[in-house]
């Protein structure tokens, strides 16, 4: 699948990746051939783990403190759900958070967790096959994998 296939589904989106929003893409995407969900998730994937950045995960998060004030900092799974949500809100978006670390901060609000985008992929397959996909990618969108982006990050 092309980058712009695939922006141009996220775009069904509208932005935010509710519940709904992310059934309405799986059943979207499960109308489309195998090797098209392999290439969505293929680029789902590499778009998290691209975003998978100390400066972006190092971010606390935006609507949250601790108990004395200081800012509280975003969870493994926190940040894959942010990430996630700049996804959601588009390519324009997801292109403007790295020459912007301050665009990326509102996605780790609570309120702005993207964590129903990361089931799409296997939803979809098991539509489109009645099959559930035990799937891996080329890119790993767990957190703290790109080691690239976490040269600080110890072992």
């Amino acid at each position: 699948m092309t980058w712009a296939a695939f922006w141009e589904l996220i775009a069904t989106l509208n932005g935010r990746a509710t519940q709904a929003s992310c059934r309405c893409l799986a059943d979207e995407l499960s109308r489309r051939s195998v090797p098209d969900i392999i290439g969505f998730a293929e680029r789902h994937a590499e778009a998290l783990y691209r975003l998978d950045q100390e400066k972006f995960g190092m971010l606390p998060v935006a609507d949250m403190t601790g108990r004395t004030g200081e800012p509280f900092p975003q969870s493994g799974d926190g940040f894959l759900y942010a990430r996630c949500a700049v996804v959601a809100a588009g390519q324009a978006e997801w292109e403007g958070v790295f020459f912007d670390v301050g665009k990326f901060a509102p996605y780790t609000a609570t309120e702005c967790l993207g964590e129903w985008l990361l089931y799409v992929p296997d939803q979809a397959y098991e539509l489109a096959t009645g099959k559930k996909w035990d799937r891996s990618t080329r890119y790993c969108f767990e957190s703290y994998s790109n080691r690239d982006g976490w040269p600080n990050l110890e072992g």
